[in-house]
């Protein structure tokens, strides 16, 4: 193999719209907090000047000094003062990082049936080290493992593909070797579109441990030796939970910002709203990327975020999110 077919990824930088308060001051914000809470009815706006203005680490300083100040849960306080979807999306923004994934992990599948698309949306698109803080904190929240809950609520190659993105064993050196995605494009082609039926393991083996920058590589050379793009072979192969898995693996590989844009979109679209998804989206990118998922969304759909947000949503919840977007004047 010619050393000329290795080459570093340019490293692809992004940006929050939280970012750390200036002058943070966590026992003011705990007093603010506090006084926002007493007497009838609750100061919403308050709550959300602090929340929503705060990073994660910022938040978990408040909660820490006003549990020491006033010897309360500030989340207990927050949950029997705030109500319906500003709750939600408070409460959210309120909890770490790792406990907030694991907490929607856990109700992905708790009770009658399992939401797979949460599952995918959170072990697809998460770092090694992020899936492994994941893991830890989901042992010490519900005294389970997160493998077996995962094993015993799904099955088959779905199941393999999510049992894979839990080993937290992609390759994250940010090289590019080409002869390697020329090598594993020509098996993904035999592996499907070549022969009759579709050979999933070996999609798995790919997907599960390449990098993205490598899998891009390999989505390029795939598309020369293919008639279809890599995502088509896919919905053409493949059905279901793991054809939903493994698109999202192309899409967050292709363009990880494209992809949280496409899920706030459909969130929003059409009759009705998926609160839950617009939550989760809002809070764990504001600190991450936030700032290119709304350039992508824009792109993409012709209209800014804001729009959508606004259209979708009323009250202080719109006004809590669009702060988290970075697109209120609150």
């Amino acid at each position: 193999m010619s050393r000329m077919s290795v080459s570093a990824a340019p490293r692809k930088t992004t940006h929050g719209t939280i970012t750390p308060a200036a002058n943070f001051d966590k026992e003011e914000d705990a007093k603010r907090l506090k006084k926002a809470m007493q007497g009838f009815g609750c100061d919403e706006k308050t709550v959300i000047s602090i929340a929503a203005h705060r990073t994660n680490y910022q938040r978990q300083e408040i909660r820490k000094t006003f549990k020491t100040m006033y010897g309360k849960d500030l989340m207990q306080e927050l949950r029997s003062e705030l109500s319906g979807h500003l709750k939600d999306a408070i409460l959210s923004a309120m909890m770490s990082t790792y406990e907030y994934d694991a907490d929607q992990l856990y109700h992905a599948m708790k009770g009658l049936g399992t939401t797979e698309s949460v599952l995918i949306e959170i072990l697809c698109s998460r770092s090694n080290q992020e899936i492994v803080e994941i893991k830890q904190t989901f042992k010490t929240m519900y005294g389970k493992d997160l493998e077996k809950e995962i094993r015993s609520e799904t099955s088959g190659h779905f199941e393999r593909l999510l049992v894979s993105m839990l080993s937290a064993n992609r390759d994250e050196t940010g090289t590019i070797d080409r002869a390697k995605a020329q090598k594993d494009a020509q098996s993904l082609y035999k592996a499907g579109e070549a022969r009759w039926g579709t050979d999933e393991a070996t999609f798995n083996v790919i997907f599960a441990t390449r990098s993205f920058p490598q899998l891009r590589a390999t989505f390029d050379e795939y598309s020369r030796i293919s008639k279809y793009d890599i995502e088509k072979s896919i919905e053409r192969e493949m059905s279901g939970d793991l054809k939903n898995g493994m698109v999202a693996i192309v899409k967050c590989a292709r363009d990880l910002p494209g992809y949280f844009a496409e899920r706030l979109y459909k969130s929003m679209k059409g009759l009705g709203t998926d609160d839950s998804t617009l939550v989760r989206v809002v809070v764990t990118r504001a600190e991450v990327d936030m700032v290119e998922v709304k350039q992508r969304f824009q792109q993409m759909y012709r209209k800014s975020l804001k729009q959508f947000i606004e259209g979708d949503t009323s009250g202080n919840y719109r006004r809590c999110l669009l702060s988290m977007i970075g697109d209120g004047p609150y």
